[in-house]
């Protein structure tokens, strides 16, 4: 049998971090809807890795 895992979700200083973008900004992208798909778990918001990685080849793409 195969074992799944299933990486973490990324919290905003994390994704802040790895796109070298100020936190403050990753909120004010979600305000204006404009940067990488974000979810509340409670009141916390976090990111999946992968869609982070998406949204940024997609910008690049642009």
């Amino acid at each position: 049998m195969t074992r799944r895992t299933i990486e973490p979700l990324w919290t905003v200083e994390e994704v802040s971090a790895y796109l070298g973008v100020p936190v403050a900004t990753l909120y004010q992208w979600r305000h204006r809807r404009v940067g990488p798909p974000a979810s509340r778990v409670g009141r916390h918001l976090r990111y999946d890795a992968a869609d982070v990685r998406a949204w940024l080849v997609e910008r690049q793409a642009s």
